[in-house]
């Protein structure tokens, strides 16, 4: 029997992974929907290669766009209350890799819909883990993470239990400007910003990976994931990128999950599960494993990490603070409107601030509270800097 499936934000580089995977093995894949925000023509492109019934694309603009086009057997939709026409029973497997806080709503809306889902939106589950928690337990649906790091201690655990965790050591390559002098952060713009040594990204995820943010957002992600304490969760910065989680165990034993810098390893193991396929990598590199070279991150250079130090074990709305600022200020940055340097110089300006102190107070609400507050900070993080 085909699995029914959907993928949220399939013109991005994660959903482009999977449909890469899923054209070698067509014949067992029964793709129900796909979804973009603007890229009406690389939607339809993948549309008619796998034979998709339903789309949704979000942009008004790319939606007139793809209606003109008179596709006679294809359903085009531009809001997400439409996934209760297009699923009629439960389907086997949802990826949401809708980037921002956008993909926050569709994630929360389709779990409902399928036996699994794989998420790879770091900003749906820091701001929204609660309200994903309570879905993916209502409907029963299993939840994998696709972030490389997250999914190695998901693998990590296999015969184990989240209790019997000691600690877990996140790595980082250090990004774009691992060996790169501070003294020249001020003068760094978008092209060296981006330029990973190691993976192929977007641009917004390689400066957070520039200001090493990014490893912020995963220690969160992993607290939540996992339910940890945040002095269970450690960064190693380790620029070959080859062991993506180190995870210690209470009894003693130590897993070290590596694989190559290629995402379509987490990508293919959350789709196909029990060793159900095979996929094809490179060989165990021994030269990376004699030189693994982990080392402490310097925060003098990154003093985005130190922001970890302000977290607390207890809910509340710190985490979604910063996700919600940092992403304004990358893109300002983007716009070439502030410098590299002031991304993190104007985040912890902003969560010293005494209305954000209080804001933090309070604990994460529904989805339309998270939507105002997305909109309040961007406003705040506005004001500061003009």
């Amino acid at each position: 029997m085909k699995k029914r499936i959907a993928i949220l934000g399939s013109t991005g580089s994660i959903g482009k992974t999977l449909i890469e995977i899923i054209k070698k093995d067509k014949k067992n894949f029964d793709i129900i929907l796909l979804t973009a925000d603007k890229n009406y023509k690389e939607l339809l492109k993948q549309a008619k290669i796998l034979n998709v019934k339903n789309l949704i694309i979000r942009n008004e603009k790319s939606y007139k766009q793809l209606k003109k086009q008179k596709l006679a057997k294809i359903n085009i939709f531009n809001n997400y209350n439409s996934f209760n026409k297009i699923f009629k029973k439960k389907i086997d497997y949802v990826m949401s890799s809708i980037s921002g806080i956008y993909g926050l709503e569709p994630t929360i809306k389709i779990i409902k819909h399928t036996r699994k889902i794989a998420i790879a939106n770091k900003e749906a589950i820091i701001c929204g883990w609660h309200l994903i928690k309570k879905e993916l337990k209502k409907f029963k649906t299993t939840f994998i993470p696709v972030d490389s790091e997250h999914f190695s201690i998901h693998y990590a655990l296999t015969n184990n239990k989240i209790s019997n965790i000691d600690k877990i050591f996140l790595t980082a390559s250090g990004g774009p400007l691992n060996n790169i002098s501070k003294s020249r952060f001020k003068k760094i713009g978008i092209s060296e910003a981006i330029k990973h040594p190691n993976w192929k990204m977007g641009k917004k995820i390689s400066v957070d990976s520039a200001t090493m943010m990014n490893k912020v957002f995963e220690i969160i992600e992993a607290k939540k994931i996992f339910n940890l304490k945040y002095n269970q969760l450690n960064i190693l910065v380790h620029p070959t990128s080859y062991v993506h989680a180190i995870t210690k165990f209470k009894d003693g034993m130590i897993k070290i999950v590596a694989h190559d810098t290629n995402m379509k390893i987490p990508v293919f193991n959350s789709l196909y599960t029990n060793h159900q396929k095979t996929i094809k990598t490179d060989q165990v590199n021994i030269d990376k494993l004699n030189f693994l070279n982990f080392k402490k991150v310097d925060t003098n250079k990154f003093p985005s990490i130190n922001i970890i130090k302000k977290l607390k074990n207890r809910e509340s709305l710190l985490e979604t603070i910063i996700v919600l600022a940092n992403d304004e200020l990358v893109n300002l940055f983007l716009l070439k409107k502030i410098n590299f340097t002031d991304i993190t110089f104007f985040l912890q300006k902003l969560i010293k601030m005494k209305d954000i102190k209080n804001l933090t107070k309070k604990k994460p609400g529904d989805i339309n509270s998270i939507i105002f507050l997305n909109t309040l900070v961007r406003k705040k993080i506005n004001k500061i800097i003009y």
